[in-house]
């Protein structure tokens, strides 16, 4: 009569165990279960519908179709400009700012810092009343930008500028 081999003794968490480090080309997809244990995690969204993409996604191509736009013209003048997104503004306005949440901003450079544009993306969001807005008004707020950047006048570096349309 065989006897089965005793089950192995249990050893406290974490004392005696080793990681095995796999080989870089091993490709594990983790695939995790939902907080309630049902079943594994998946995309909310699949990539074709049009909800896929967030609205910050969205509202970043807004921007760099902007800036495409106005660098046709001025890609000489504005070469090493910066143009950034961010959430919110922060809370102590710049001292040429009077009132108000701002837009963007143009930082000037500054200590071998390049020139910034910086756009809110929330402010704008909440200002906009549609999507076709939303566009209308992330172009008019580049634009201003880089006309304080360029020193010209808005309507100087986008004849559209103030145009619904």
């Amino acid at each position: 009569m065989s006897s089965a081999p005793p089950p192995p003794a249990r050893r406290p968490p974490g004392i005696g165990r080793r990681t095995v480090a796999l080989p870089t080309t091993a490709v594990v997809p983790v695939r995790r279960r939902d907080r309630r244990g049902r079943g594994p995690r998946g995309p909310l969204m699949p990539s074709t519908m049009p909800a896929y993409r967030t609205r910050a996604e969205r509202f970043d191509d807004l921007v760099l179709d902007a800036v495409e736009r106005i660098e046709r013209t001025w890609a000489r003048q504005l070469q090493g400009t910066e143009f950034a997104v961010e959430d919110v503004p922060p809370s102590n306005p710049a001292p040429w700012e009077h009132g108000g949440v701002p837009l963007g901003r143009y930082f000037p450079p500054d200590a071998g810092l390049p020139a910034r544009v910086v756009i809110y993306r929330r402010p704008v969001e909440s200002r906009a009343s549609d999507p076709f807005d939303m566009a209308d008004l992330v172009r008019d707020v580049v634009v201003e930008q880089v006309a304080h950047l360029l020193g010209r006048a808005p309507e100087d570096v986008d004849p559209r500028y103030g145009d619904a349309g």
